[in-house]
């Protein structure tokens, strides 16, 4: 039986299928090339604090990536689980209640702030739906196209943002049916499902580190700082992973053919503000401008006064300097926080490679190729869900699988 693996690449993807593996009882080796875990969700040092790369929130559709963070023993109390709560102040908030499926959903949307009758009724008829056709469209269109017919206000203040937090796309070239992907295991399914689940701590502690520590307690190996240039380094393995981003991949396996990906990008931006700065709720969505979604990490990690806004896919954003970027988003944010004083200091991380635009009918690489022995995992490779840490933990273990498989 083939036991020894080498996984190239320490993100959710990596150490999900590294994590599989050394559980099944194979000697597993994880190469990476940065000494932080967790590849595009992970932990950075700025000015004495630890925050992230870019911020994620989970939900409770993740469920193989909270499995293999009970499997790992991770603390779950890194979670805060709060039920569906959509707000953008002033104009629409949508919060459920701890019901059962499908009266959760029901409730939140008849309850729902800044919401006429009509447009509540719409966005449950549409719903509807949806799950009358099981979330299946017979060809892939725009998820513009999809919500064409929705009211205005939820368009601008409901499926809009979902669509675009989850796919990482404008609406107007994102595809209609991984959107339908995501609402179906998350709107519509049990009522959990569609409960946000916001870290407390920084993605490389979420599930990183545990894992770590996971595959070497079973005798495998993380090596840090340990950048593999060749395949030919990795000659001793029985089966060697490939869990980097797509555009790492032509250095290593150039014979690996991939789609020609479009890129996108996202933003992610700190505030220091006096640490008495408090946002209503945790996270909250900007009504106007270039910011979408406001996180008070005060109120999740204990880092007073920090706000991190976040701006997914491409924009005017992107024609901005990062000082100018900053103080943008500092005035959008005093439309939420009216007389609030200028920030201590602003720090901009974009992530211009962050995602790949999921646009219709796109065809991604499956997790094997033609060589036996040779498999990818990462959040672009073929799949039902879009760049999200629950789509890229699903390519790891899809990897780890198909080596089980063969044995």
């Amino acid at each position: 039986m083939a036991r020894r693996i080498a996984i190239v690449g320490a993100g959710y993807a990596g150490l999900a299928c590294a994590v599989e593996l050394a559980d099944a009882g194979y000697h597993v080796e994880v190469f990476e090339a940065s000494r932080t875990l967790g590849g595009r969700a992970r932990g950075v040092d700025w000015e004495g604090m630890t925050v992230d790369n870019g911020m994620h929130i989970l939900v409770g559709a993740y469920r193989e990536t909270l499995r293999l963070m009970q499997k790992v023993g991770a603390d779950r109390t890194a979670l805060r689980q709060k039920t569906l709560h959509l707000e953008f102040p002033g104009h629409v908030k949508v919060a459920a209640l701890r019901l059962p499926a499908p009266l959760h959903l029901a409730w939140a949307l008849l309850t729902a702030q800044g919401l006429n009758w009509k447009e509540k009724i719409a966005a449950i008829r549409f719903m509807q739906a949806l799950k009358k056709a099981r979330f299946r469209l017979p060809r892939d269109i725009t998820a513009k196209q999809l919500i064409a017919n929705q009211p205005p206000a939820l368009r601008r203040f409901l499926w809009e943002p979902l669509c675009l937090a989850a796919l990482n796309t404008p609406v107007k070239i994102a595809s209609a049916q991984v959107f339908l992907n995501v609402l179906r295991d998350s709107l519509a399914a049990d009522r959990a499902a569609s409960d946000f689940l916001l870290p407390t701590v920084d993605f490389s502690r979420l599930f990183p580190e545990p894992a770590a520590r996971f595959i070497e307690a079973r005798g495998g190996q993380v090596h840090r700082s340990r950048r593999i240039h060749s395949l030919d380094e990795l000659s001793g393995f029985d089966h060697r992973v490939l869990a980097v981003a797509p555009y790492h991949l032509p250095a290593l396996a150039p014979q690996i053919p991939l789609p020609e990906f479009v890129w996108q990008p996202i933003a992610t931006i700190y505030l220091q503000y006096p640490e008495a700065v408090r946002l209503s709720f945790p996270m909250l969505g900007m009504a106007s401008g270039h910011g979408q979604w406001v996180f008070d990490r005060g109120q999740l990690v204990g880092q007073h006064g920090l706000l991190a806004v976040v701006i997914s896919g491409a924009g005017a954003w992107q024609t901005l300097s990062h000082e100018a970027l900053g103080q943008a988003i500092h005035r959008e944010i005093t439309v939420l926080l009216p007389n609030l004083p200028s920030p201590h200091k602003t720090w901009v991380i974009e992530e211009k490679r962050a995602t790949f635009a999921c646009t219709p009918n796109l065809s991604r690489p499956a997790t094997a190729t033609a060589d036996p022995g040779l498999w990818l995992a990462g959040d672009y490779v073929a799949g039902d869900y879009p760049a999200t840490l629950e789509g890229t933990v699903r390519s790891g273990i899809a990897a780890a699988r198909a080596i089980l498989g063969q044995s």
